[in-house]
């Protein structure tokens, strides 16, 4: 969904030679930003109205993990609702929640499409529709326990709504590949498909252990332009960082390219310290007509960053240095 409204943008620092750069007025949501929360991170936005709307991730005090709605005029300064999302009954009077956590949204034909990490008998995928994001229906969980890091493509290939994430377990997940699945009606799902694995170690280290979807992938002449965290584990314990990959128009869960070095790797203060450090955990972008993107990103699980590219720089970057 390209915007139309200018989103957010700061050219490339001078003499830098990286293909994406930080914002410099990281980060652009504190953890406190909210009256009750302990952190706010790993959260998708989209284009809406004059503006900018998203749903965004608030652990409270308590550190019980929610989702909660935010408006911007800019797509820097948000206003977050105190009070979490309250789900109506969807496709399905089953809506039991334990927990919600690292949402996406996108949008598809006519409404808006929310998935999560859903608490029902340990992870799974929650999925939930909005069409002003003040009403939301919770339908069916996707799959069973335990699952994370569900993204919807933005729109149906050969009919079927397709759906990437990453089977898991219980904890604190120590492996994980990225798998497509296929629905005929965003309620009962099927053919998976394995789309993204771990690298060995020697090929590409910082991806090595385990790999998740991160924002909406963007439809581009190349193939779906997909975000994506992977992990090491080093003696400081577990590091995310961000890479990108190329997937095919037709046939989505095949990989055409993926990058061997990193887009963004954790290097600022905020992304090094916080409640789990070394992370960046992209889970939104938005792009325009210029081919301008701007990814948003959870820093340390703790706040919200933001870094910006240009779409055929990435492409180019993914194709000149895949695995």
């Amino acid at each position: 969904m390209i915007s139309t409204q200018a989103i957010p943008w700061e050219e490339r620092p001078e003499g830098c030679k990286d293909v994406m750069w930080r914002y410099s007025q990281n980060p652009i949501i504190g953890r406190y930003d909210t009256p009750t929360s302990n952190s706010i991170f790993n959260s998708a936005v989209v284009p809406y109205k004059d503006g900018f709307a998203g749903v965004f991730r608030c652990d409270n005090k308590a550190v019980q993990m929610n989702i909660h709605t935010g408006f911007s005029k800019d797509g820097i300064n948000w206003d977050i609702e105190p009070d979490p999302i309250v789900m109506k009954a969807g496709n399905t009077q089953m809506i039991d929640s334990d927990y919600k956590y690292d949402p996406r949204v996108t949008f598809i034909e006519d409404r808006y499409w929310v998935t999560w990490c859903n608490g029902y008998h340990g992870p799974t995928i929650g999925i939930a529709y909005t069409y002003d994001f003040k009403e939301y229906f919770q339908c069916e969980n996707a799959f069973l326990p335990f699952n994370r890091n569900g993204v919807l493509l933005p729109e149906k290939v050969n009919g079927k709504y397709c759906m990437l994430s990453r089977p898991s377990d219980n904890g604190h997940t120590a492996f994980g590949d990225i798998f497509m699945s296929y629905s005929p009606d965003m309620k009962y799902w099927g053919e998976h498909r394995p789309v993204l694995k771990v690298t060995a170690f020697e090929d590409s280290a910082w991806q090595c252990l385990k790999v998740g979807a991160g924002g909406v992938p963007i439809k581009t002449d190349e193939g779906w332009l997909m975000f994506y965290h992977g992990v090491i584990k080093t003696c400081n314990g577990f590091r995310y960082s961000m890479g990108a990959a190329l997937l095919d128009l037709e046939q989505p869960d095949k990989v055409l390219y993926r990058t061997q070095p990193y887009l963004l790797a954790p290097a600022k203060d905020y992304e090094l310290a916080g409640d789990v450090p070394n992370v960046i955990f992209p889970c939104a972008s938005l792009h325009d007509e210029e081919g301008k993107v701007v990814v948003y990103y959870g820093a340390a699980d703790t706040v919200v960053g933001i870094a910006f590219g240009r779409i055929s720089e990435i492409i180019e970057f993914t194709k000149n240095n895949s695995i």
